[in-house]
C-alpha cells in the first residue's frame, strides 16, 4: 500500500478503466447519432408552424417567391382581409431598386403574383443597427394602432428556420393579449428535408440558433422601437 503512496502520502497511484479502441469506435458512434438527432430535431424546432385560424395574416417581405406563393395559398384558403407585409429598408441595392425597403418589395410580389393590390398592405420600418425583426413587429403594431385596426390573432409567416424567432419577437412587441401563431416557409436556397447537405441550410440553422438564444434569454425592449415611439 505504501509504495502507492507519493510525496510524502499527498498523491496516490489508482487503476483505472479506459475504453479500447472497440469502446472507442461505439462511443464515437453513438455521439455522431446523437448528435445528427440532436441537430434535426434542433432544425425542427427553428422552424415552427403553429398557425392560429382567423386574425391579420402577416408576412415578412425578405420571404422568396416560393414562400410568397405560399402566402397567397393560405390567404385564399382562408378567411382574411389583407395581407400585411414588414420589413425595414434594402440592405444593398436600395438606389436601383423601385422599392426601397423589403415590405414594399414583397408586397409588389405578392400582386404580381396574383393578388389583389386592395388586399395587400405594406408596412415598412426604419433602418435600425439591430433587432430589426422586432422593429417591424413594432412598426406593424402602431400602423394597426393608428388605422383603428384590432388585432386579437396574428398568422405570421416567416421562411425556415426564422421562424419561431419571428414569432418570439412579434410576441413581444404586441404583448400577450395578442395570439401569435406562425408558419415556417419553404426555403428557396436548399431543401429543407435534407438541410445539412447545403452550405446555406447549415449557415442559417447556426445562425437563427444563436439568434434565437439571443432573442430568448437576452433580449429585452427597451427605448425607441421597442416602447413604441418610433416605427
Amino acid at each position: 500500500m505504501g509504495q502507492n503512496k507519493k510525496l510524502w502520502g499527498l498523491l496516490q497511484r489508482r487503476e483505472c478503466t479506459i475504453p479500447t479502441w472497440k469502446g472507442w469506435l461505439v462511443l464515437v458512434l453513438a455521439f455522431l447519432v446523437l448528435g445528427t438527432a440532436g441537430m434535426y430535431e434542433s432544425y425542427s424546432f427553428l422552424a415552427v408552424s403553429k398557425p392560429v385560424t382567423g386574425g391579420l395574416l402577416v408576412v415578412e417581405g425578405w420571404a422568396a417567391d416560393l414562400g410568397m406563393k405560399a402566402v397567397i395559398e393560405e390567404f385564399r384558403r382562408n378567411t382574411y382581409e389583407k395581407v400585411y407585409v414588414t420589413g425595414g429598408p434594402l440592405l444593398w441595392g436600395g438606389p436601383l431598386s423601385e422599392y426601397k425597403t423589403y415590405a414594399e418589395g414583397g408586397a409588389a410580389s405578392l400582386v404580381k403574383l396574383g393578388l389583389d393590390v386592395a388586399q395587400v398592405q405594406a408596412v415598412p420600418s426604419k433602418w435600425v443597427m439591430q433587432d430589426r425583426t422586432y422593429a417591424s413587429a413594432v412598426s406593424l403594431r402602431n400602423w394597426l394602432q393608428q388605422h383603428g385596426v384590432k388585432a386579437t390573432r396574428i398568422h405570421l409567416m416567416s421562411e425556415g428556420p426564422h421562424a419561431r424567432r419571428s414569432r418570439l419577437l412579434f410576441q413581444k412587441a404586441f404583448g400577450n393579449e395578442v395570439e401569435v401563431g406562425v408558419t415556417a416557409l419553404p426555403p428557396a436556397d436548399y431543401d429543407e428535408r435534407h438541410w445539412w447537405r447545403y452550405s446555406a441550410g447549415i449557415r442559417l440553422f447556426l445562425d437563427e440558433g444563436i439568434a434565437y438564444i439571443y432573442a430568448r434569454f437576452f433580449f429585452h425592449p427597451g427605448k425607441g422601437t421597442a416602447n413604441g415611439k418610433s416605427s
